[in-house]
């Protein structure tokens, strides 16, 4: 079959990479893509980005199925599109993309469904903001209910720093985004992300990831779309795994499904172990980004013939096998990252890098003649596996340290809270 991966970041660069291994896609295609993209499927410039753009840029390629990366064309209506033309895609409809589109959608489900979750007001206005705030110990944890690139949500340490947050997001420094605000406490635990893909009634998990949000080394700094992650199975057990699905995942889609707007795709859900158990951050309505490098990374078989079984809803019907070796992603960001980016640095070192045994996964990047260049925040993804956790870190940062481009920034600790569970 042919498939076609809506896209341009690193997601789509692994999504692409798995794709084109699978016995049963015959060709991948990308749309837009990227410079790394590229080496692994056949990028095609998208004209027209909205649903309908997409839908005919599939239907001109005569794709079997198309799989959609990032959040916003879903939350745009893209599945919808699709689905009224009678043609297969990964990913749930705009009522659905709603579980992170809006944040104060996603709380609203999760009360329905007794999903354990940060107790949490809504506020519109700067007034009624400041006043929530008394209700609240420091830190406390300030959303923007719309989609922001993964900005939008700011831990205020004390009142100052939660008033200027306020004041901001209300202002429009992230657009519509932050006109209506989410405030709520401040949950103590691990953070783990949990990604299943489903077809509204079956359900079948990836393994468990850690992202790394902040830009800085021991998770200093403003928020990213992410500096890094990992996957092993450590990090969760099977009773915990149980539990996420019993208590926050089923429950969930089977508020989507009451409402009837049952979810079909790949459902992120965002938790904090806490001492009392698992409770959800946030839902995602796509595959993470940084976790897809590295849970694809340990993927073995057909992910074609999965997300096909996924779109036609017969997913009960197919299994995956993981290697046990667990995999990291290093992300590599641009200069000005998370704040105004440069673009246009070349970069080198790529055949170094992967000599080392690593997947250098583009995420902004592009091509200027002979040259392949920053063209984005957060700039490629190396990714690779060991024996052991400590093993894949030190493979992993052995091939970054070939690369190079000007202002390049690198956490130096992705994976470190997970060596506790080799001890």
């Amino acid at each position: 079959m042919k498939i076609l991966v809506a896209g341009s970041g690193g997601r789509e660069h692994a999504l692409a990479w798995r794709l084109a291994q699978s016995p049963s896609v015959s060709k991948v295609y990308a749309s837009p893509g990227n410079a790394g993209i590229s080496a692994d499927a056949e990028c095609v410039p998208l004209i027209d980005p909205s649903p309908a753009g997409y839908l005919a840029l599939a239907k001109s390629l005569g794709v079997n199925l198309t799989v959609v990366g990032p959040e916003a064309p879903l939350v745009a209506g893209i599945a919808d599109a699709f689905l009224a033309d009678g043609r297969l895609i990964v990913g749930p409809t705009a009522a659905g993309a709603e579980m992170e589109g809006s944040k104060s959608f996603s709380k609203q489900v999760m009360a329905e469904g007794g999903v354990p979750t940060a107790r949490y007001v809504e506020v519109t206005t700067y007034d009624d903001a400041v006043k929530a705030l008394h209700q609240f110990p420091y830190p406390v944890v300030i959303k923007a209910d719309g989609l922001a690139a993964g900005k939008g949500v700011v831990i205020a340490e004390d009142r100052a720093t939660a008033i200027e947050t306020i004041s901001q997001f209300l202002a429009g420094s992230l657009g519509e985004a932050g006109k209506r605000l989410v405030i709520e406490e401040f949950l103590v635990g691990e953070e783990v992300s949990y990604i299943v893909m489903t077809d509204g009634e079956s359900i079948l998990a990836t393994e468990p990831a850690q992202d790394h949000k902040t830009i800085f080394d021991g998770d200093k700094g403003p928020n990213t779309g992410g500096m890094g992650a990992y996957c092993d199975s450590r990090i969760l057990t099977g009773a915990q795994r149980s539990e996420v699905i019993g208590k926050i995942i089923e429950p969930t889609l089977a508020v989507l499904r009451r409402r009837g707007t049952p979810f079909s795709g790949f459902l992120f859900a965002g938790l904090m172990m806490t001492a009392d158990g698992p409770k959800t951050l946030e839902f995602n309505c796509r595959f993470g980004d940084p976790e897809t490098q590295p849970i694809l990374y340990r993927m073995n078989g057909d992910l074609g013939e999965v997300l096909m079984a996924l779109a036609q809803k017969r997913l009960a019907e197919v299994k995956v096998d993981w290697n046990t070796e667990p995999s990291i992603c290093l992300v590599l960001a641009a200069a000005g990252y998370p704040g105004k980016v440069r673009a246009g640095d070349a970069i080198t070192g790529f055949a170094e890098a992967e000599a080392e045994g690593a997947k250098v996964f583009h995420a902004g990047t592009k091509r200027v003649g002979s040259d392949i260049v920053t063209a984005g925040g957060r700039v490629l993804g190396v990714t690779a596996s060991g024996a052991t956790l400590q093993s894949a870190i030190d493979r992993a940062y052995r091939a970054a340290s070939h690369l190079r481009f000007d202002g390049m920034q690198m956490r130096r600790d992705i994976g470190h809270k997970g060596l506790k569970r080799w001890a």
